[in-house]
């Protein structure tokens, strides 16, 4: 099955989870954190993957140093989501209901889990009625 274009492989994804927690980062502090004790390929496997998020806009280059920073473009819950609803569209006609089943039940949640599950629920209930209201103001 052949990836879409905007789609990460997972390589791509340790350095993204790298940018989210470091706000911007050089290409030798990416390769500090993901090969500690790396060499020159090494080095050049992290370039090149930046690269390729840069190609794809997931991430921004800052050119004005010498050195140069780069930040994602793309939070990690926007990333969650596009690969969520691509994976739901691939497997279940697009309809997230049978992945969110299938989450919920191979997966015993916490109370926790479960409480913000349901505000999650009646958030998404109640906002097609206070936009109904604002149009009656």
């Amino acid at each position: 099955m052949a990836r879409s274009y905007r789609d990460i492989t997972d390589a791509e994804l340790a350095v993204m989870q790298v940018l989210w927690d470091r706000g911007e980062a050089s290409i030798r502090q990416i390769c500090d954190v993901l090969y500690p004790n790396g060499g020159p390929s090494h080095y050049a496997t992290v370039q090149k993957l930046l690269e390729r998020l840069e190609a794809k806009g997931f991430v921004h280059r800052d050119r004005s140093l010498q050195v140069h920073l780069f930040r994602a473009t793309i939070g990690r819950d926007d990333l969650i989501g596009l690969r969520l609803r691509s994976l739901a569209e691939q497997l279940c006609g697009g309809s997230l209901t049978p992945l969110l089943t299938h989450l919920v039940k191979t997966k015993a949640l916490s109370p926790q889990e479960r409480a913000e599950l349901r505000a999650l629920i009646e958030q998404s209930e109640d906002a097609p009625r206070r936009r109904g209201s604002r149009k009656q103001t």
